[in-house]
């Protein structure tokens, strides 16, 4: 469903009232209410004398969480069914990270689950919007209310920057969808997911594992001899001696080559990888955001360039 540019948000607009920094640790009421019709729409309602996939899905929704939450029921006594277990909580959660993981694994549903078998669930189900369209919008909506946050890959993954997101996080994330790149998408995106917690070491440590996991499925693809025990500088050495870069431009990629070598590893290694000795080693954001970014960065390079389909 199309968002409406309505005469109240123009006249926002005009005052500055909308937010320019994002914002992390709260969803407003009004968000929550404009995702819970998202999620209406996407999962719909059954169709008369059809099978009930939407009640599947909220039962999915509904159990799944209370497992991992070590409960038996999401919302108070007066919800009747599994639907309003979900959405209820959705809306009446103080916890805010918990408010996002019903946002996520309800997407997570539409996203992995109604959209892989859609034609069968439309047959079943009177919806009012596909699951693509519904994921763009929870994006737009969060995008409206400067809430840092975006649905792609199947998680919910923190924004600092449009620009940034835009040129590197999302193609880093379409690339490594290829079913080829499976290890290092589970990576990225986990480091994503200790990024979004504030757990900056463990972000550097995925972020060199999903690098050297590229190179090595570049390399198994390719039929280039490596170890399993090889490191980032052994597997990019390998990559060079091997023009993955062209031989007629290597010369103007031996700054990329030196980045390469000391940039992600030199991170890992210096903030997150060995003993802290007696003072604990402080890895501030900034220097986890560069080395997040620097990763999306190099794998979308290195894939484009080895041609892998």
């Amino acid at each position: 469903m199309a968002i409406f540019d309505l005469f109240s948000k123009r006249q926002k607009r005009l005052r500055g009232e909308f937010p320019e920094i994002y914002t992390y640790d709260n969803i407003p009421q009004h968000l929550r209410v404009q995702i819970i019709h998202i999620i209406k729409d996407a999962i719909g309602i059954r169709k008369h004398g059809h099978e009930d996939k939407p009640e599947e899905a909220y039962d999915f929704i509904h159990q799944t969480l209370c497992r991992e939450y070590g409960i038996f029921s999401l919302g108070d006594r007066y919800s009747k069914n599994d639907e309003d277990h979900v959405l209820n909580f959705l809306l009446s959660t103080e916890d805010t990270e918990k408010a996002i993981d019903v946002i996520e694994l309800s997407f997570k549903f539409i996203d992995r689950i109604i959209k892989q078998s859609f034609d069968e669930y439309e047959w079943n189900t009177e919806i009012k919007i596909k699951p693509d369209e519904a994921i763009e919008e929870l994006n737009e909506r969060f995008k409206e209310h400067g809430i840092g946050y975006s649905f792609d890959g199947s998680e919910i993954i923190r924004v600092d920057s449009t620009y940034t997101h835009a040129e590197i996080t999302k193609p880093t994330i379409s690339l490594l969808w290829n079913n080829k790149f499976d290890g290092a998408n589970e990576e990225y995106l986990k480091a994503h997911e200790h990024y979004r917690h504030g757990r900056n070491k463990e972000c550097l440590t995925e972020c060199l594992k999903a690098f050297e996991s590229t190179m090595k499925i570049i390399c198994s693809e390719k039929g280039w001899t490596y170890k399993q025990t090889d490191t980032a500088k052994t597997l990019i050495q390998i990559c060079f001696k091997n023009q993955l870069v062209p031989t007629f431009t290597q010369n103007q990629f031996t700054s990329l080559k030196n980045l390469l070598e000391s940039g992600i590893p030199t991170i890992r290694n210096k903030l997150g990888g060995h003993g802290q000795g007696q003072t604990p080693q402080i890895v501030d954001n900034e220097m986890t955001r560069y080395g997040l970014n620097l990763t999306g960065t190099n794998i979308i390079f290195l894939i484009e360039q080895s041609g892998i389909k």
